[in-house]
């Protein structure tokens, strides 16, 4: 006998409503933070392109340990990972205690967002399609930057449902695990296997350690780093170590603890990540001429092409197209308090890329400069076009929610 369709979304528990608050919260603040960040960054690399570039690429830090970085490369494996750890406690915690911890349940935000990072590199590759180097672009527009997605959400419409910020940071939550297995699969150039074993061990031990209950921050912060170190120098992108490290986090309250080690990770870090580490890398990627020259390139080459049709189309079609499918085969119900025109509404906030579009973006083109600015003013048209698309929606349907026509 075939099992009823779940509802979705589920009833959560107060544990998960309370984390869920939090994370919606921290991420809305944190994405005014990073539109800001982004914003000042435009300004100056087109007051003074010069003065930008030379302090994006001022290089520091000691040769010996191969970790004489630029500034940018600093905030891309540096303080990204930061963000990838907070990244990996979600999906944990997602497991554990979420909308994720019954994957039949959940199966309307998996499916729509496996469809949403799918569709978009589907849209990508045809569009892309003869370009040269077209393919090693192809998961750009895979990722969803849930920050300014969260942001977009909180300002135009924050009278809807408390579901579909949930259905939103359960999709993103999946697309930041995506995103990562994509960074450690296919954006690896080099690999010494002897330094990514160290890693690996202290990376285990760092779990080994939490399954034991220790809960001194001096055991794990040096712990945290050497891995970072040695995942770093083996050529895995070294925000692999951070959504690793999140994952191993024991998000289960011992007997005389108040709150798990996940709860007070993401209480501590969240913050650092939203405002700080994210912010920090926006202002250092996003600074692009935005003269005729330069907005001409977007439109002649069609890889920018690409990027900017898989964000905005592709995202759309998979996480709308994914919701619709899971309900069509029975996989899942849409709520009663939700409306097909509310998750057309929300999908369209799917194609606001930003964070790690810019760093697949740049793994993907770092070695031609001028294909690699041409793609982040590509992303950044491509998501200020989603916000504003997702804004309209999202205030029609505010407003006829507001007037009693929902099914209008």
């Amino acid at each position: 006998m075939r099992r009823a369709a779940e509802v979705w979304p589920l009833r959560p528990t107060v544990r998960y409503a309370r984390t869920l608050a939090e994370a919606l919260r921290t991420e809305t603040i944190g994405g005014i933070v990073m539109l800001l960040a982004t914003m000042a960054a435009l300004v100056w690399a087109n007051v003074s392109i010069d003065s930008y570039e030379a302090l994006r690429t001022a290089g520091f830090g000691p040769e010996s340990l191969h970790l004489n970085l630029e500034l940018y490369k600093w905030a891309q494996n540096g303080l990204l990972t930061i963000f990838f750890f907070v990244a990996g406690l979600e999906v944990k915690e997602e497991f554990v205690h979420g909308e994720l911890a019954n994957l039949r349940k959940a199966a309307l935000p998996i499916i729509a967002a496996i469809a949403g990072m799918v569709v978009p590199a589907l849209v990508y590759l045809a569009v892309s399609w003869g370009a040269e180097d077209a393919s090693r672009g192809w998961a750009i527009p895979t990722a969803t930057d849930i920050a300014f997605a969260l942001a977009v959400l909180a300002v135009t419409a924050s009278a809807m449902p408390a579901a579909l910020r949930a259905f939103l940071l359960t999709c993103a939550v999946v697309d930041d695990l995506g995103a990562i297995t994509i960074i450690a699969l296919f954006y690896t150039d080099h690999l010494d296997v002897v330094m990514l074993l160290v890693g690996a061990a202290l990376i285990a031990l760092y779990g080994l350690l939490q399954r034991r209950g220790v809960r001194s921050l001096w055991a794990y912060l040096p712990l945290a780093v050497l891995a970072w170190y040695f995942v770093e120098v083996s050529g895995v992108h070294a925000t692999v170590a951070g959504v690793a490290l999140g994952l191993l986090t024991r998000v289960t309250t011992n007997a005389g603890e108040d709150s798990s080690p996940a709860e007070r990770a993401d209480h501590y870090v969240r913050p650092i990540s939203a405002g700080f580490a994210v912010p920090v890398f926006a202002f250092l990627s996003a600074g692009v001429r935005l003269d005729g020259d330069s907005l001409s390139v977007i439109f002649s080459d069609r890889v920018v092409l690409g990027v900017m049709a898989g964000l905005v189309i592709g995202k759309f079609l998979g996480v709308f197209g994914g919701a619709w499918l899971a309900v069509r085969l029975g996989l899942a119900r849409l709520s009663e308090e939700l409306h097909w025109r509310d998750m057309a509404a929300v999908s369209a906030l799917g194609g606001i890329g930003f964070t790690v579009s810019l760093l697949i973006g740049d793994l993907a083109f770092g070695a031609d400069q001028e294909r690699a600015t041409a793609v982040t003013t590509g992303v950044l048209a491509a998501s200020l076009a989603a916000s504003m698309l997702a804004a309209v929606l999202l205030h029609v349907r505010v407003r006829k929610r507001r007037n009693g026509l929902d099914d209008v």
